[in-house]
């Protein structure tokens, strides 16, 4: 089993249990000012992650200098959709709808994200990821059923499904020059700001007063574990593993709260939600890469990834594993530079020939032996002229 993909799908199934397990916090909030609260947690999570920013990853205030205009404007989006608007469209659909309705609706969130993700990449979606997405999906509303509902609550929750997939979406292109930890304190500061201004139009003066003992200890969890804890985590796990199969993951929230819902005495766990805690749990097995072994053996053996801006290619590496590696260079001509490529790894013997005689589809090193540059492909050049056309194209 690869270390990399199992890494980033035990981080991205620890985030979303997370968030299942907080639905208690959250009907304690009930009574409490919506945009204060979320002003309240966004602002206070932000704070608890600024120590965190000193221990590895880039320089927070470079970093934010770097940023362009356009990735400002998707931190703002992200935030405004993906948690301040995410949390709204909920509030607003249990107003007149059951909450199984929007849960099933945010349940789909795999399918559309394994649809959109790919189209922005211009490439084709993954069929595995797409079968899993829905056997998530199809698990997600057996857990939880259908419930009363109206054409309001319907709306509300397919706007908690727009941000859902905008939480993941959205943070695509930053992910990578921010990091998990910075990219999660950035948008937690820029909620907190969005959410005052939000309450300041709704409510006035009104929108933010003294929790009650209960709500403050909710407000604590929300933000301490729920937001600090599950967004890096998130984060962590989506650079690893990409946002097509970290989104997979969000399944877990209903079996989640489900599993939890007992204990708090909210709820029962019954047969439709065990069968329906398997199937989320076949689907996310069955997408996520972690049942994936690598083959092959010796000391040879080069590192193969699945290149993260292309889904026809692959990524060669000799001389170190494949997570982490780099490719900088926008061209698939090109070789690795400094970006790291969350993707799949697996043990092949030498630098692959794919016997398809196009020569556009293999990157590879610089620093080869001999051995390997002179295995041919068939019908085509030797592998060391080819790699070496590549560069020079």
């Amino acid at each position: 089993m690869n270390a990399t993909p199992l890494r980033g799908a035990l981080l991205a199934a620890f985030a979303c249990t997370l968030v299942g397990a907080s639905f208690t916090a959250n009907s304690v909030l009930g009574d409490y000012p919506y945009a204060g609260g979320q002003a309240l947690r966004y602002g206070l999570a932000a704070l608890l992650l600024l120590p965190l920013l000193r221990s590895g990853g880039p320089r927070p205030a470079a970093a934010l200098r770097a940023l362009t205009r356009r990735q400002w404007g998707r931190l703002a989006a992200l935030s405004a959709i993906g948690m301040v608007g995410f949390n709204l469209a909920v509030l607003a659909a249990e107003r007149t709808a059951e909450p199984a309705v929007p849960g099933v609706l945010v349940g789909c969130a795999p399918i559309v994200v394994g649809v959109l993700v790919p189209a922005l990449e211009g490439r084709r979606p993954t069929r595995a990821v797409l079968y899993a997405a829905g056997l998530v999906a199809l698990g997600a509303f057996t857990v939880q059923g259908w419930g009363r509902t109206d054409l309001a609550g319907v709306l509300y929750s397919v706007g908690a499904l727009g941000g859902e997939v905008g939480f993941a979406v959205l943070a695509v292109p930053v992910l990578r020059p921010l990091g998990p930890k910075l990219l999660s304190a950035t948008v937690c500061a820029v909620a907190s700001a969005e959410s005052v201004l939000l309450g300041v139009l709704l409510d006035g003066g009104g929108f933010l007063r003294v929790p009650t003992a209960e709500e403050t200890l909710a407000l604590l969890w929300q933000a301490a574990v729920v937001t600090v804890i599950g967004f890096v985590c998130w984060y962590s796990g989506m650079r690893r593993i990409g946002a097509e199969r970290a989104t997979l993951f969000s399944g877990l929230i209903p079996v989640s709260a489900a599993l939890t819902a007992p204990l708090a005495g909210t709820g029962t766990y019954g047969v439709s939600q065990g069968v329906g805690s398997l199937l989320v749990g076949l689907g996310v097995a069955l997408g996520s890469g972690v049942l994936r072994r690598s083959r092959g053996s010796g000391g040879a053996a080069a590192r193969v990834q699945d290149h993260a801006r292309n889904g026809g290619g692959v990524v060669v590496h000799r001389d170190m594993a494949a997570a982490g590696k780099a490719d900088e260079s926008r061209s698939r001509y090109r070789p690795l530079g400094p970006d790291a490529l969350p993707g799949q790894e697996q043990a092949v013997l030498a630098a692959p020939g794919d016997a398809d005689g196009d020569v556009r589809y293999v990157v590879g090193e610089l620093h080869r032996s001999a051995r390997v540059e002179s295995l041919p492909e068939a019908g085509g050049l030797a592998q060391g002229d080819r790699l070496r056309h590549d560069r020079a194209g």
